[in-house]
């Protein structure tokens, strides 16, 4: 990178501030009073991001009469619930891709699902009059190599074989920039129904709102501390109080488990975001983009961008950093170098909105598994229930996961939870230094493999046999 272009990138990123830009909302709701003393319940959801307000949400709309708490231990969407990209995809399984991958023979059921899902959850944000900006827009898939071009058309053919590809079309160089003008774009893979984007910080306050409406207590700044039996239920301890419940759904994704068994199953993986000051009209023109889509390029180490409701441009992804000993922290959130990497990249896919500048530039820890997707499972003799995993695509997903978490909590058997998705488990990570060194080997090999036509290595190639993933 030349310094000179370095110096100009950089300058773009003068006045961006170090926070969410969903989160940068003065419609913020003020958070609810804290736990003080105890409480009992039917249910108590731990955590108040997607995860544990879907399943608090569903829990009171399947049956009225059932108290239920949640707790959160600081504000609900604050942490990943209030700083992804908005991409809110029908797929479970973190993709199609991977999906087939894993569990071709549900890949069908999979896909299924996934689409109710995602009718879902528009009609709850309609239902609901939940003003998150959802769209129905769909996603773009795109190609800046040659050999991307290649695969994406040889993926396409292998979907259409399998009866997969409804709503997918493939685009050659000219039809992909006549969606969104990119000199680096080759070729696109078009999903036209399966992703919608909307404002997520929005959608977790929407769906906060909804709960109080339905009855929900809502405690803020209650972070739980412990998970004990107690009687025929359990108890959990927080700052100052307590809650003794007969079940306890864990929504805690990318923080430790109370569950302590369950955290060698995930990572945190810190991911960046750049959001622009809103385009001009003859800005957006240069682009085209009227159809409003998602978009994401195909390299291991991608980006993602799109559209907010007001005409900026979000642009994440490429570096995925690990820290070593997998610590959540708040000086992980704010990254400058990748920042400026990133601005180089934006300007090189869109060279005619030179000048552009950022207003905010954020992080945020995502809940990483060694499958790329969630996973659920039980603890204390069927009282508690957990979803973790989700991998980044978690914004769709985690609805989905709170319904297998009331249908497990419940006992109940469901076409859910007879899925051998939801009945197995992904590989843990081993402990430090080898999570650390195996995490860095994978992350080179990918970028070189980013460098050299997509060719994997020895030590890609053991990882897919093992059924181990790690990507941007």
């Amino acid at each position: 990178m030349a310094p000179g272009a370095m110096s100009r990138w950089t300058t773009s990123l003068s006045e961006a501030r170090p926070v969410s830009y969903w989160l940068d909302d003065p419609g913020r709701p003020a958070p609810e009073p804290a736990l003080t003393g105890p409480v009992t319940c039917d249910l108590l959801v731990v955590g108040g991001g997607y995860s544990g307000l879907w399943t608090a949400l569903i829990a009171k709309e399947r049956d009225p009469s059932r108290d239920v708490v949640l707790v959160e231990g600081r504000e609900v969407g604050w942490a990943a619930s209030g700083r992804n990209g908005g991409f809110c995809a029908a797929s479970l399984t973190h993709g199609l891709a991977n999906g087939l991958a894993r569990w071709p023979g549900e890949i069908h059921t999979l896909e299924r699902l996934g689409a109710r899902n995602l009718d879902a959850i528009e009609e709850t944000v309609a239902r609901h009059a939940i003003d998150c900006d959802f769209e129905r827009t769909g996603e773009i898939d795109v190609a800046t190599e040659p050999y991307q071009a290649q695969e994406l058309r040889s993926w396409y053919e292998e979907i259409a074989a399998r009866g997969l590809a409804d709503g997918i079309e493939f685009l050659d160089a000219h039809a992909v920039r006549g969606q969104v003008d990119s000199p680096t774009f080759l070729a696109g893979l078009h999903d036209r129904r399966g992703v919608a984007m909307l404002n997520p910080a929005r959608l977790a306050w929407g769906l906060k709102r909804a709960c109080l409406a339905l009855g929900v207590r809502v405690y803020e700044h209650t972070p739980a501390l412990t998970l004990k039996r107690y009687g025929a239920g359990m108890a959990v301890r927080t700052p100052y109080g307590a809650v003794r419940a007969r079940r306890v759904a864990l929504g805690t994704n990318v923080f430790p488990s109370l569950v302590r068994r369950v955290r060698p199953y995930t990572v945190p993986v810190y991911d960046y975001a750049l959001m622009t000051e809103p385009l001009t009209d003859a800005q957006l023109a240069s682009v085209g983009w009227g159809n409003r889509q998602g978009l994401g390029d195909s390299a291991n180490q991608f980006h993602y961008f799109r559209l907010s409701a007001d005409n900026r441009i979000l642009w994440g992804g490429y570096d995925a950093v690990y820290p070593y000993g997998g610590r959540v922290r708040a000086e992980y959130d704010d990254r400058p170098e990748t920042y400026a990497r990133l601005a180089g990249h934006f300007f090189t896919c869109f060279p005619q909105l030179e000048g552009v500048r950022f207003t905010h530039a954020w992080g945020g820890a995502i809940d990483t598994c060694s499958r790329f997707s969630a996973f659920f499972g039980t603890a204390h003799a069927g009282r508690v229930a957990y979803a973790a995993g989700y991998t980044g695509l978690g914004v769709g997903a985690t609805r989905f996961g709170a319904e297998v978490m009331l249908d497990l909590l419940a006992g109940e058997r469901t076409e859910r939870t007879d899925l051998e998705m939801v009945r197995s488990k992904p590989l843990p990570f081993p402990p430090e230094p080898f999570a650390w060194t195996g995490i860095a080997l994978t992350k080179w090999a990918l970028a070189r493999a980013d460098a050299h036509q997509g060719r994997r290595n020895l030590w890609l190639r053991t990882m897919d046999r093992l059924g181990l993933g790690f990507d941007s």
